[in-house]
């Protein structure tokens, strides 16, 4: 039986919690690769109130369990993380058993009869799923986190399809316009939920983005069609957080250009390697535009749901 101390996180704590989510990197993927600035900015993320949607487990001095609760809908849907070392599952029991706990009472603050939590897992996870399972969890949706290498040699800027042009995200304005176009493009997609300008600045971590690194696809017909925004500041590798083409547009190579500017771009900042996550079901052909394009599975992330009522 565990004796960890379950308590809330507090921003002293993120050093020891990006040790932790290494240690489970590591043991997961083979390396580590979470940066610490990423937990910090989980931590400090204005609607998260640490005191009653956050959980450290700390074991003779170690931290052994992490957990982050979120709420970005308003409503049922609530978020979560939870992480655990595998020789202290029964701590991670006790801290689902709190998170699932918040998260009903999280939606029924909004006016839900019921919250639907949401989990991504990696797919052979630290984790032992039969205490998910046992608890009426149950997968619903597989990401592929794709990665690829990278050479200023090999990978040279691309000359764009006819009546396309690219520019940068250069200030307020095109900022207002790639968060419109994420909204037109994803809105389909599994999972997504719509969030007003400023909260999605706060999501994407805008105060620490470089907007050097965001692009818009412009057509002659369509006007802004498609867009990409990168991120430099990963140490594992550089990371493409969203590639989005609207529906009229796809089908004419804009996705495919904005990812080969963007593979040249990283390799001219001396990037040896490019990630991205996409969803294995998804329906506008995305896993197939990364596998033309020399991406390969790097490990694969399961989103598990429960429906507590």
């Amino acid at each position: 039986m565990s004796t960890a101390l379950l308590r809330p996180a507090a921003l002293s704590d993120a050093p020891a919690i990006t040790e932790l989510l290494n240690e489970i990197d590591r043991m997961e993927i083979g390396r580590p690769e979470t940066d610490l600035h990423e937990v910090e900015a989980d931590l400090k993320h204005p609607d998260t109130d640490l005191e009653h949607d956050s959980w450290v487990a700390v074991d003779d001095g170690r931290t052994v369990a992490y957990g982050l609760l979120w709420d970005s809908s308003g409503g049922e849907r609530i978020g979560i993380d939870h992480y655990v070392l595998p020789d202290h599952q029964h701590t991670g029991l006790r801290l689902l058993e709190a998170m699932e706990a918040r998260a009903l009472a999280k939606a029924r603050a909004n006016g839900a009869d019921r919250a639907v939590v949401h989990l991504h897992l990696n797919a052979r996870p630290t984790t032992d799923t039969a205490l998910l399972t046992a608890r009426g969890w149950r997968t619903v949706r597989r990401h592929h986190v794709l990665h690829r290498a990278v050479d200023p040699q090999a990978d040279l800027p691309p000359v764009p399809p006819p009546g396309v042009r690219l520019r940068a995200c250069a200030d307020e304005a095109d900022r207002l316009r790639v968060h419109e176009l994420y909204h037109s493009a994803f809105a389909e997609h599994f999972g997504f939920q719509p969030r007003e300008y400023g909260r999605w600045l706060t999501d994407i971590g805008g105060d620490r983005v470089d907007w050097s690194l965001v692009w818009i696809a412009e057509t002659d017909d369509l006007g802004d069609a498609g867009f990409l925004l990168a991120r430099d500041d990963r140490e594992a590798m550089g990371w493409i957080r969203n590639l989005g083409v609207l529906p009229g547009a796809r089908g004419r190579g804009l996705g495919g250009f904005l990812l080969r500017h963007a593979f040249a771009r990283f390799a001219e900042r001396g990037r040896d390697t490019v990630g991205l996550g996409v969803d294995t079901e998804n329906a506008t052909g995305a896993p197939r535009l990364y596998s033309r394009h020399g991406m390969a599975v790097h490990f694969a992330v399961d989103t598990w749901e429960a429906v507590l009522t």
